[in-house]
């Protein structure tokens, strides 16, 4: 195994989305994932685009745009480790954002076909996955219902 193969391993190891998984998985999902590449400006996807995969960050950071009266407002700003796309992989609906790179990214790009490819291998680990997307979405909603509440109360 090459170092950046044993980075790539090691940031998946941390992410909450695939805490509990086995070294077999997680190798699985590793080899079965592409990195892709997006220069600063460009975007990894489009709101209201058919989306497919999940992205984590390995270098550079983004920024969560939603469309709102003819313009982009930014929802959140992320960073390596972060992932974003994971509502594509639960849902099957379009992106619910856009995704732009700041600056220069790496990020692996984890589609829905990947997991089911878990899923086919290990119902338990797939399962362990989709818990663990769960809470992420879970603690993402959580947050937003948060801000909302703050945003409805300063006014």
């Amino acid at each position: 195994m090459n170092d950046q193969n044993k980075e790539r391993l090691d940031l998946l190891r941390q992410m909450a989305i695939f805490k509990g998984l086995s070294d077999e998985t997680l190798s699985f999902i590793d080899q079965n994932s592409p990195s892709v590449t997006v220069a600063a400006g460009d975007y990894f996807c489009h709101e209201g685009h058919q989306a497919d995969s999940l992205y984590v960050i390995q270098s550079g950071s983004v920024v969560v745009l939603k469309k709102w009266q003819k313009s982009e407002v930014q929802i959140e700003t992320m960073g390596p480790g972060d992932c974003f796309g994971e509502m594509a992989i639960v849902d099957f609906q379009v992106r619910s954002a856009s995704v732009k790179a700041v600056e220069d990214c790496m990020a692996i790009q984890i589609d829905r076909q990947t997991l089911h490819g878990v899923f086919n291998n290990n119902h338990e680990q797939y399962a362990i996955i989709m818990m663990n997307l769960g809470r992420e979405i879970s603690h993402r909603l959580r947050t937003v219902s948060d801000r909302l509440f703050e945003l409805e109360r300063s006014q």
